[in-house]
């Protein structure tokens, strides 16, 4: 029987494949900014739909300004917060639930209601309780805590039993344990929780802003526009917000993977 012969990928093939799919969403990004355009010409007016040139215009004119980066500033250091705080509050309730069944049950309906409760819900409530300021930081945290939790509870608990009753036999210890069997079956699933939960926290705490109005913060600046019928600056705030939310996605992603690409070298003899 013939056996079928396996291509080995060169890494000039992988370097070609990459551009080749970069060029590709880049041809696809053109299109739909070529019908954006195609759109706003065609309703004529600007008011109603702004073209993507003037959103370029009115960004680079914000650009200059030290006010905005006064507020990408503000929101920024908020939300990154409560994605920070998010993430270390979920990693230790899921280490804790994996060791204790009881705190498990306990912890399953809280975080069931909290993904199916909506987020206009939450900051109205939290409007209550916590000054506007401080809104974006309390539901970026409450939006990412329940992801971060299940995914990582989710890795610890499929990590292989037979290895860990193996390590504690030998009596390997802790920090081995942790190094070698946890964090290596772990990590995609905290890979996982990073791609979901990072655009959420950025979508949440802008809607938190937008509604709380705290001073100085791009939501504020993305209900004046609105109030003012500023169309150009409200895609412009838009646009800044997807920007800033990429970017950071990629960098946290981008250091997840460089920790699990260290964590199969120093696994793998």
């Amino acid at each position: 029987m013939a056996q079928k012969k396996q291509t080995v990928q060169t890494p000039a093939d992988r370097d070609e494949k990459q551009r080749k799919q970069r060029l590709s969403l880049a041809g696809a990004a053109v299109f739909w900014l070529l019908i954006w355009q195609a759109a706003s010409l065609w309703i004529g007016q600007e008011i109603l739909l702004v073209s993507p040139v003037t959103v370029l215009k009115t960004l680079g004119q914000l650009i200059v300004s030290p006010t905005f980066w006064r507020s990408v500033g503000f929101s920024f250091v908020r939300i990154v917060s409560g994605f920070t705080l998010a993430w270390a509050l979920g990693v230790g309730l899921a280490v804790a639930a994996a060791w204790s069944p009881l705190l498990r049950k306990l912890l399953t309906p809280l975080t069931a209601t909290i993904k199916a409760t909506p987020v206009a819900s939450f900051i109205i409530l939290a409007l209550v309780w916590i000054p506007s300021r401080n809104l974006s930081v309390f539901i970026s945290f409450l939006m990412v805590l329940p992801i971060v939790y299940i995914n990582c509870l989710s890795g610890i608990l499929q990590v292989d039993r037979e290895l860990l009753e193996m390590a504690r036999v030998f009596r390997v210890p802790l920090r081995r344990r942790l190094l070698y069997i946890y964090l290596p079956d772990v990590m995609p699933f905290l890979i996982s929780a990073a791609s979901v939960s990072l655009g959420l926290c950025w979508k949440s705490g802008i809607a938190a802003e937008v509604i709380g109005l705290p001073t100085g913060s791009i939501g504020e600046r993305l209900y004046e526009a609105k109030i003012f019928l500023q169309t150009g600056e409200l895609f412009a705030w838009t646009v800044v917000i997807i920007l800033v939310s990429v970017a950071f996605e990629k960098l946290v992603l981008a250091l997840l993977r460089m920790l699990q690409q260290r964590l199969e070298r120093t696994v793998t003899p």
